[in-house]
């Protein structure tokens, strides 16, 4: 159950010591075998939840469930593909407390997935939009998905016209675009859920600068060199950068909420509501992301999430 008391009473910041008992729920979280998504599933799995590791290489999930103690699952799930997101989700049959959207790939050279979108939106949206879609009539508390402060970079815009950047791809215009649509994607599920009277609540997270193995894989050598610098002296770790997913999963927060780090620039620090771009808080252009992924992945959403 959520619990905000010691929030309240302004005891220090927030921390995964804070935790509240986690015994009997069942979180899924996707890419959880390394970063952030690995010290969230640790700490949910050590406060008494069953945590299933959806990831791409079942060896690799296997060794990070085993380290992190606790009750855990793996499960294989590859979000570029959604041959692979139906298959996980029609091997799902039980009730889950959370899904948390957590994976992605970040700032990669140009590609496809498997359907042929642009790998960053493909993988970082459209397999997430399709995974919480088909998932969506078992969730009974909320989803949690994991965006960026990068959604504000470059021109900050969905490119409705040429979501793929067809005619412009560059790695950072790519993950800005994906990471917009995150919160965009949440904007719009949650004006969904309180119009069909659900319970369940869709909130977003970022981590600030979290130090991962996301930034080694970025296109651009300049850019990586930067960023190991970065994660080396401004950096926070991956335990820290995971306590805004941790908050937003376990607090007794609005639905739409996006939650980041409190200090400067929202880099590091603990987790606390945070600001977004005026374009990741405009509603039309979120039904006509919702619309168009629709369309792009085959899933419309219902009362049943059902895929056509």
């Amino acid at each position: 159950m959520a619990d905000t008391t010691e929030a309240r009473r302004g005891r220090g910041k927030w921390d995964a010591t804070r935790l509240p008992d986690q015994t009997g729920r069942t979180v899924v979280i996707t890419g959880a075998n390394s970063g952030i998504g690995y010290a969230a599933a640790r700490a949910l799995a050590r406060a008494g939840a069953h945590v299933v590791f959806a990831v791409r290489d079942l060896a690799r999930g296997g060794a990070a469930a085993a380290r992190a103690g606790g009750s855990t699952e793996v499960r294989r799930l590859d979000l570029a593909d959604l041959d692979s997101v139906r298959e996980f989700a029609a091997g799902w049959d039980r009730p889950l407390d959370v899904l948390i959207n957590n994976a992605g790939v970040m700032m990669l050279p140009e590609g496809r997935t498997a359907q042929g979108f642009e790998t960053q939106f493909g993988t970082n949206h459209l397999g997430h939009f399709a995974l919480t879609g088909l998932l969506l009539p078992q969730v009974t508390d909320r989803v949690v998905t994991v965006s960026s402060g990068a959604h504000r970079w470059g021109d900050g815009v969905i490119h409705f016209e040429d979501v793929n950047l067809r005619g412009g791809y560059r790695p950072t215009r790519a993950y800005a675009q994906s990471k917009l649509a995150n919160l965009l994607f949440t904007l719009e599920l949650q004006r969904r859920l309180t119009e069909a009277g659900s319970p369940v609540r869709a909130l977003a997270a970022h981590p600030g600068w979290a130090a991962t193995n996301l930034q080694s894989r970025t296109a651009n050598p300049f850019a990586r060199a930067f960023l190991t610098v970065g994660n080396r002296f401004l950096a926070q770790d991956d335990t820290a950068g995971a306590l805004p997913t941790l908050y937003a999963a376990t607090q007794d927060l609005p639905g739409a909420a996006y939650v980041g780090p409190d200090g400067p620039a929202g880099l590091r620090g603990a987790p606390a509501l945070a600001g977004r771009s005026a374009a990741a808080s405009d509603p039309v252009a979120a039904r006509r992301l919702w619309t168009l992924s629709e369309e792009l992945t085959g899933v419309e959403w219902g009362l049943t999430a059902a895929a056509r």
